[in-house]
């Protein structure tokens, strides 16, 4: 699979207008899966006056002109966690049509970091494992916990014993 490639594109909120529907720019967004050694990932809140504001997500922000996707990346998760990150991966590639902007969310792993979670937004954190117990999710954040269920659900079926 590319990981560039977008699989699909999602529309969250079909019965609400779009913002500038006719020139609506798509929006690069870098965002960390931060897996534990444990199986658990991180979700955070979104911050007040976000679109959104309340709903959990995985953490990352907007890639700035000139940017990677793991230097955005990197500056998001020390802007609003104050972590750095040492190991990551691009993952997997989704776009999602919210009434507010279209974007496109490069999903990558975060495996490992340095630094204690500091939530330098105000935002909520939970290590979550599936299912989550969090709500309500956005709608980004969907994908993400689908393909842990996919991959969840290969490994506990490579387990099973083979008929011979």
């Amino acid at each position: 699979m590319n990981p560039h490639a977008s699989s699909t594109l999602r529309v969250v909120d079909a019965h609400l207008p779009r913002a500038d529907a006719a020139d609506r720019p798509l929006i690069q967004v870098a965002v960390g899966v931060l897996l534990a050694e444990n199986g658990q990932f991180l979700l955070t809140t979104r911050p007040e006056g976000k679109a959104y504001a309340g709903h959990w997500e995985f953490p990352g922000g907007k890639i700035e002109t000139g940017e990677t996707i793991e230097q955005a990346l990197t500056r998001e998760l020390h802007e609003e966690l104050g972590i750095q990150i040492t190991q990551v991966s691009l993952w997997r590639t989704e776009q999602i049509d919210y009434p507010h902007a279209w974007v496109e969310l490069h999903f990558c792993k975060v495996t490992q970091w340095q630094g204690a979670l500091q939530m330098k937004e105000g935002q909520q954190f939970s290590w979550q494992q599936l299912p989550v117990t969090v709500a309500p999710v956005l709608a980004g954040t969907v994908p993400v916990l689908e393909w842990l269920a996919q991959a969840q659900s290969s490994i506990s079926n490579s387990a099973l014993p083979t008929a011979v």
